[in-house]
């Protein structure tokens, strides 16, 4: 199953089943719950695309047509997933509010939080669509991450347009650490080693007094990084410059 998955979803199936009863059990004994962990942990396991209801059906040690019951297809099973997934955030829906530093650590804590669901379900880069449909804990997290940003003087759109730009760069390096840790699999080097068996080939292929600059940064981003570029860093200087921004722009409001 692919990313493209979202337009395979019937919303009003989603829905229903999104926020319906996932504990009950049917005549198998299988719950909606049971059925979305065990795809979960698949996911984790081996990849998105290995996730169909044949292998997940496997997993529980059930027949394909036992999962069926519960959930009609492998659309609405992924819209399942990513709900369940989002439940793992907050321990409640002020958790974000109650940090300490105000709007600010509570952004820092909503962009870390979020930073860590993606190193733990790497699986939700593929999976997410812009057109999701909204489930229990996907609202339960819009509703958790706004709050803080309450009372600050932004209008409703600035406060979705806050949260939606920390989130955006949050997933944009998420990715980008994704396919780094792809392209090291792939190649059987990290980037240090990559660097170290090529180094020879590239100082002859690129003039160093044709590119100073780039020659300069470069090493020196190299030999910081110890790779091409560091997630982590890059993670969070880019959130730091964000959240200055957002400071400058609260600054030129007057709180109610």
């Amino acid at each position: 199953m692919s990313a493209k998955k979202a337009s395979d979803a019937d919303p009003a199936r989603s829905l229903a089943l999104l926020w319906g009863s996932h504990s009950k059990p049917g005549r198998s004994g299988l719950t909606v719950r049971s059925i979305v962990l065990a795809a979960v942990e698949l996911a984790n396991a081996e990849g998105l695309d290995a996730v169909s209801m044949r292998h997940v059906a496997e997993r529980l040690e059930v027949g394909t047509m036992s999962l069926y019951t519960h959930v009609p297809g492998k659309g609405e099973l992924v819209d399942l997933m990513i709900d369940a997934t989002y439940g793992e955030l907050y321990a409640d829906v002020d958790a974000p509010s109650r940090q300490p530093g105000g709007w600010r650590g509570a952004l820092e804590f909503i962009a870390a939080r979020n930073w860590d669901l993606y190193r733990r379900n790497p699986w939700m880069l593929q999976a997410r669509d812009p057109r999701s449909t909204l489930g229990p804990n996907a609202t339960l997290k819009y509703e958790a991450e706004l709050r803080p940003l309450e009372g600050w003087g932004l209008s409703d759109v600035e406060m979705d347009s806050v949260l939606g730009l920390v989130l955006s760069h949050v997933e944009s390096i998420a990715r980008s650490r994704a396919d780094q840790l792809r392209v090291q699999r792939e190649s059987g080097m990290d980037d240090a080693e990559w660097w170290l068996s090529n180094a020879p080939l590239l100082e002859r292929l690129v003039d160093a007094g044709r590119f100073p600059v780039a020659s300069r940064v470069g090493q020196a981003a190299g030999e910081a990084h110890q790779a091409i570029t560091d997630p982590a860093h890059a993670l969070s200087f880019g959130l730091e410059r964000i959240l200055d921004g957002v400071a400058v722009l609260i600054a030129g409001r007057e709180r109610p």
